[in-house]
């Protein structure tokens, strides 16, 4: 069999079901769907987990656990995979070596928060790196063949404010609001006062 005379096999292929066709076609008027009803409308059927109304599996089921929004996601990269691109002339040994040339050179995809080596595989070469995080073991085979590693400080998450900061907050600003809607009530008596002495006066 050649290119030009492919074809697929007998009876792997079968014509299409022709929908609304006439009633003697056995799928004519109501395309096989019954008379209206959910299920004879266009447009989908629900949504998905919808269990008819009742609580769904995802709500009954219990949730354990948090999504930790100030977690660092370090891509990794180990001594075996920096050695291979050493040899194959992806990075320049005798030069810093820095996070932005290691993504140059595709040896790490994402660098996400930044990249952090492991000890594992075997380096023979005397580098000198820059990363965002090593392991101790690396820092010590690396400067053991005479190289050297420079940690970088990763930035730190903000964090958020607790109710409690909010509430001392508000709580101070009631307290300027009061002392000085009081000044402001000392000041009218006063200037009423002076203007009843006036009055005194001028009579």
């Amino acid at each position: 069999m050649n290119l030009n005379t492919l074809k697929p096999s007998k009876g792997s292929r079968k014509n299409p079901k022709r929908l609304g066709r006439g009633h003697s076609a056995g799928q004519g008027k109501t395309s096989g769907r019954g008379h209206k009803g959910q299920h004879a409308r266009s447009g989908g059927y629900h949504k998905v987990g919808f269990e008819g109304g009742q609580m769904p599996i995802h709500m009954r089921l219990p949730k354990r656990g948090f999504n930790n929004y100030t977690r660092k996601y370090f891509a990794e990269l180990t001594l075996g995979n920096l050695q291979n691109a050493i040899t194959k002339g992806l990075i320049d040994k005798n030069k810093i070596i820095t996070e932005v040339e290691l993504n140059a050179a595709g040896i790490v995809k994402k660098s996400k928060a930044g990249i952090k080596l492991l000890n594992k595989g075997e380096l023979k070469d005397k580098i000198e790196i820059s990363l965002s995080k090593a392991t101790k073991s690396c820092i010590n085979i690396i400067e053991g063949l005479g190289g050297k590693v420079s940690v970088l400080e990763v930035p730190k998450v903000k964090r958020v404010r607790k109710k409690d900061d909010v509430s001392e907050e508000k709580k101070e600003i009631k307290v300027e609001s009061v002392s000085s809607s009081q000044d402001s009530e000392e000041v009218k008596n006063k200037e009423v006062a002076e203007s009843s002495t006036q009055e005194t006066a001028d009579k």
